[in-house]
């Protein structure tokens, strides 16, 4: 048999074609990926109210910036009534695994007990959507899933509950616990005015960014990226009620209601934080 030589010309030739067809088959894969999300948050199980609420949220977005798969095992905290999980839930059954970790609950505070009641119902009335949702809760010493076991945890606008509760340390000590080294947290919180002190409760449901960072970095995470992509230079962040003041809560009633419909959902930062690989 003659031996072929191939020029080092040929070999990188060749290098190069195989690395251009690797890349163009994950670019393939992640397109899929991309239209499949695209797909669940046009959804039809998604209420008409949900889907208006997607202008202010951005999830197509979030869920991107975030590094989202399908096969990934996400944690989402207080999912509330189920607005991402409408989203989360089918876009990783059957080769993902997601975690919903609810509201401890509190008798005494009836809008909690709503929402995890609502949530609840939502889960039971459509099995073959949320069937394989894993429920547990966030306390002060529980696992919202198993240790180093999450690819992702993400968390929408809990910040300020934390902190009014005097827990913000817990919680983010629990997301720090149940990531893998190397996963990732991405957080959505309203964003305060960086000219005012914070306050350490958190009333108006505005939190500083720099606060939240230092929140993070406190748990072990470190700082990957930030987008301005749920920003809304509109907001002021000083009404009588608070972030409470905007739609959707709007808790003037008629009062100036136009005004803030006009002025819309809260401006809100968007960060994305590391569990250290060691």
């Amino acid at each position: 048999m003659i031996a072929i030589r191939k020029s080092p010309a040929l070999l990188l030739l060749m290098l190069g074609f195989f690395a251009l067809a690797s890349l163009l088959a994950r670019t393939e894969k992640t397109q899929a990926q991309d239209d499949r999300l695209k797909e669940i948050i046009a959804g039809d199980h998604r209420s008409e109210e949900n889907r208006a609420r997607d202008k202010y949220r951005h999830p197509l977005e979030a869920l991107t910036f975030f590094g989202i798969r399908p096969d990934m095992t996400v944690v989402e905290i207080y999912p509330g009534r189920g607005w991402y999980t409408e989203i989360l839930a089918p876009y990783l059954k059957g080769s993902g695994t997601f975690y919903a970790a609810e509201h401890p609950g509190d008798p005494s505070y009836e809008a909690v007990q709503r929402s995890l009641e609502a949530f609840d119902q939502k889960v039971k009335d459509a099995p073959e959507l949320y069937g394989e949702v894993k429920r547990t809760k966030l306390t002060k010493d529980g696992d919202i899933a198993p240790p180093d076991s999450a690819d992702l945890v993400v968390t929408f606008r809990n910040v300020h509950s934390w902190m009014g509760a005097g827990t913000e340390n817990e919680a983010f000590a629990a997301m720090f616990r149940a990531l893998k080294p190397g996963g990732v947290l991405g957080l959505v919180q309203h964003r305060g005015d960086p000219n005012a002190a914070q306050d350490p409760k958190a009333g108006s449901g505005y939190v500083n960014e720099d606060y939240v960072i230092e929140l993070a970095k406190k748990a072990g995470f470190e700082l990957a990226e930030k987008s301005e992509i749920n920003a809304n230079p509109k907001d002021t962040k000083d009404y009588p009620k608070g972030v409470w003041t905007l739609p959707p809560s709007l808790r003037l009633g008629d009062e100036d209601r136009e005004k803030y419909l006009a002025i819309g959902e809260s401006d809100r930062m968007t960060l994305k934080f590391v569990k250290p690989a060691s």
